[in-house]
């Protein structure tokens, strides 16, 4: 895959197992429930003890960040990395500037955080250098599921203090996770071709069967036609794309490639597929689909609504 889509797009995690690979399911949390301190056990499968819920946080991943705002603790957070950009009250927290390829620990260090919050697509040897330096780091696990999202949401309320807070935005996205499962669940399921990266235009990139797009795509009411691949992601020729005639053509790299549907649709080949023909060809926010956070939900209703429209009208 292009180091442009590394840089950018990866980052913003799900597209998740490109870069790291998993590191298996967010973690249940295990606090200690009525003594201090308290203990959990983090996604790298590290013990990790506060003396009380932190208030100084930096995070180095934009989904965490993300989860920090949603749950009322971005009075906490003393530092973020430069890809966290949503809310638009994170711009005013100071940056550690870029995670890419390694994390500044001296910036991180100058914050005096009690609390680093990493994610699966941090690089393990960071956490590392920010332990060497004494600094506390709770490790997210890569979601392999919506419910690993709701249980890292849970887990950032009890390190922060803010459980009810944290127990309610899960109760929330619970809600209208179901109403959506309930409105797909008897409409036919076309086929999608969910593009990644088109920075080799004759071998796109997109999402495998063991990927968690695939796993958005099904939920949203979609056959996922990658998942005649194996893996997570992985490149599939424009040949084998036209072979599998996609209903339905979404992309996620609009905001980078600057990429505009015509272009797509003028692609040698591709104009007897059936997406193309009636003009269903379409691009959604990666953040809202990549960002393992609280935002998840709100991708996975855009994502049903493109290919599922007839119902959302």
């Amino acid at each position: 895959m292009s180091r442009k889509l590394l840089a950018i797009a990866l980052p913003i995690v799900f597209v998740f197992s490109l870069l790291l690979g998993a590191c298996g399911p967010a973690a249940t949390p295990t606090p200690e429930p009525t003594s201090s301190p308290l203990t959990f056990t983090d996604g790298l499968g590290r013990t990790i003890t506060l003396a009380a819920p932190a208030q100084r946080l930096v995070s180095v991943a934009p989904s965490n960040t993300e989860i920090v705002f949603a749950i009322g603790a971005g009075g906490q957070l003393v530092g973020r990395d430069d890809l966290s950009n949503y809310p638009s009250e994170a711009s005013a927290v100071p940056s550690i500037g870029s995670t890419y390829p390694h994390i500044n620990a001296e910036q991180v260090v100058a914050l005096h955080p009690d609390l680093v919050l990493a994610a699966s697509v941090t690089d393990k040897e960071d956490v590392v250098a920010l332990e060497k330096l004494g600094l506390t780091v709770y490790a997210f696990g890569l979601p392999l599921t919506i419910e690993d999202i709701f249980t890292s949401i849970q887990t950032v309320g009890q390190l922060t203090g803010h459980t009810a807070e944290a127990e309610k935005v899960v109760a929330d996205m619970e809600t209208r996770l179901e109403a959506l499962k309930a409105k797909v669940a008897q409409a036919p399921q076309p086929k999608v071709f969910y593009e990644i990266d088109d920075t080799d235009p004759n071998k796109p990139w997109t999402a495998g069967p063991k990927s968690f797009t695939h796993v958005l795509l099904t939920l949203a009411g979609g056959q996922n036609i990658g998942a005649i691949g194996t893996g997570d992601y992985f490149q599939m020729s424009l040949e084998e794309i036209v072979n599998q005639d996609p209903e339905v053509l979404i992309y996620s790299h609009a905001s980078y490639s600057g990429r505009k549907p015509e272009e797509i649709e003028a692609r040698a080949g591709w104009k007897n597929i059936t997406a193309i023909k009636n003009g269903a060809v379409y691009s959604i926010d990666a953040d809202m689909l990549d960002r393992p956070g609280p935002r998840i939900i709100d991708g996975l209703e855009a994502l049903a609504k493109l290919i599922h429209p007839d119902l959302f009208e």
